[in-house]
């Protein structure tokens, strides 16, 4: 549904955004499932002068200011949750349940800070309505749902986003980390790793624990495979490549006394170039293959690669450019280069599809308090939640910033 523009609201000045943050972390959604989390997006930025559209790639949400000639600049944030059960203690904490794509029931929490790139996404939509009269051009705004399934942009790219709105000529968004609250972290170049998901089920025969020799033992077969994985990376890859495999998932039987016929495993990888990706893969499913046969498998496994983002890459010179406004801005006290994060994110599928550069950043979310760097609690920690300031208060900023220095000035 779209909603045409509705300019009779109050100014970003009476939205406490903070407020906002705090229903969106105590009300998480998981991924495809944001349908409380986009309406509430949707009024928010609806009544400062966005043509609001809902429902785009499933629940995401598409904000296009129009402020005349000059280009057109897209600000994404992300929006669903994660199947974890918070542990934070505080008071908005979230104590819902929801049921996965797989079926199960789940709890469910912001774990990872897409309330809080949410938030500030909205609150940048705002300042810069209000501030309209400063620049020349058009905002596109991005709600992304689904990026912990790696499958939001994508969605929304194939729903129509560059068909049925403007196309932008730059992608910029940002990520909140384990930093120290009002910093901002950057890189250039490959910035997340690929990412890759495959569930696999290996297929034995059943028997009594007592007589082994009746069956084919999936699970010593998952074993093996289990342990064979882990040499890709130490025998297969460069040692001055990155690259991570991880099983982590491994089910099998429902009785100690029970060979079960089948076991499965989920497997995730990351990598940095296209070459490694497929290598990775590929070993991954002969290894599997091949044990499969070491093993007397009387059937293939099977392989279904679910989830796939690509490298996310932060265009070189967009990014010089951007990080020179952020020095003018914030002193360049408050920014630091970053290392490559093994983490990913979908939001390149965006600048790839419309074949443009996208630039992204980390701000930081925690007070240190005396607390080491290696002690704050990670993204998709049931103890990850971001100080409200001045964390919210930088997200914002850098927004705007950013989004400034890609618009053109008013005439």
């Amino acid at each position: 549904m779209t909603r045409q523009p509705d300019t009779s609201a109050a100014s970003d000045a009476d939205l406490d955004l903070g407020a906002l943050y705090r229903r969106l972390h105590q009300f998480p959604e998981l991924s495809n499932q944001e349908f409380r989390t986009a309406e509430l997006l949707a009024d928010a930025i609806h009544g400062c002068g966005y043509e609001t559209t809902t429902a785009v790639g499933g629940t995401g949400v598409v904000g296009v200011l129009r402020n005349g000639d000059g280009p057109v600049v897209m600000l994404r944030a992300d929006i669903d949750a994660l199947p974890v059960a918070e542990k934070t203690g505080l008071a908005y904490a979230s104590t819902e349940r929801a049921t996965d794509h797989t079926g199960a029931e789940v709890p469910v929490m912001h774990a990872c800070g897409h309330d809080m790139h949410a938030a500030c996404l909205v609150g940048a939509a705002r300042r810069l309505a209000r501030t309209a009269r400063e620049w020349s051009g058009t905002l596109l705004l991005v709600f992304q749902p689904a990026e912990e399934l790696a499958c939001g942009a994508r969605n929304m790219v194939e729903d129509g986003l560059f068909e049925r709105f403007p196309v932008p000529g730059i992608v910029l968004g940002q990520h909140v980390g384990p930093l120290p609250a009002g910093m901002i972290g950057y890189g250039s170049g490959p910035l997340m790793a690929s990412a890759d998901s495959v569930q696999i089920v290996l297929h034995g025969r059943g028997s009594h624990g007592s007589r082994p020799e009746a069956s084919i033992d999936p699970v010593l077969m998952a074993a093996h495979v289990v342990t064979r994985l882990q040499g890709i990376v130490s025998r297969e890859i460069a040692a001055s490549e990155t690259a991570v495999v991880t099983v982590g998932r491994l089910q099998a039987g429902a009785k100690d006394n029970i060979i079960p016929d089948t076991a499965e495993l989920g497997v995730n990888i990351r990598t940095y170039s296209e070459e490694n990706r497929a290598h990775v893969k590929a070993a991954v499913e002969r290894i599997v293959r091949a044990e499969a046969v070491a093993s007397g498998a009387e059937r293939e496994p099977e392989f279904d690669w679910d989830i796939s983002a690509p490298v996310l890459i932060s265009d070189p010179d967009a990014t010089a450019a951007t990080i020179a406004a952020f020095t003018a801005y914030f002193g360049a006290g408050r920014l630091f280069p970053i290392p490559v994060v093994t983490a990913s994110e979908d939001v390149g599928v965006f600048g790839a599809a419309a074949g443009i550069p996208t630039v992204f950043w980390f701000f930081g979310g925690m007070n240190l308090a005396g607390r080491r760097m290696e002690d704050l609690p990670a993204n998709h920690s049931p103890f990850f939640a971001p100080e409200i300031e001045p964390t919210l208060s930088t997200g914002v900023d850098a927004l705007v910033v950013a989004a400034r220095t890609w618009l053109a000035p008013a005439s």
